[in-house]
């Protein structure tokens, strides 16, 4: 099992109960792929670098999991339709 991060910036106009609900599915996803949450971190609404989609801040979150070589590619093709999200990068950490 390899431990990964995934940085995720979600929309900052959703409500607190969408904002909860995405956060679910992702951990949801996550599990569904063979692996395990370890941590998230939650670093609240911050501004963004530039501009995505009209929006100058996001909600930011770290989650952290343990999963299989192919886990962060199945991951990735789901985050992609999620409408929330608005920029997602997932990354192993080194042991």
């Amino acid at each position: 099992m390899n431990k990964y991060e995934i940085a995720l910036v979600l929309n900052s106009k959703i409500d607190d109960e969408a904002r909860a609900a995405t956060l679910e599915r992702v951990t949801n996803r996550i599990a569904k792929s063979g692996s395990t949450v370890t941590d998230i971190d939650e670093k609240g609404k911050q501004r963004l670098a530039y501009e995505i989609q009209d929006m100058l801040e996001g909600y930011y979150y770290f989650v952290h999991f343990e999963g299989p070589d192919d886990a962060p590619a199945f991951i990735e093709r789901h985050l992609r339709i999620y409408e929330n999200v608005i920029r997602f990068l997932i990354v192993r950490q080194d042991a």
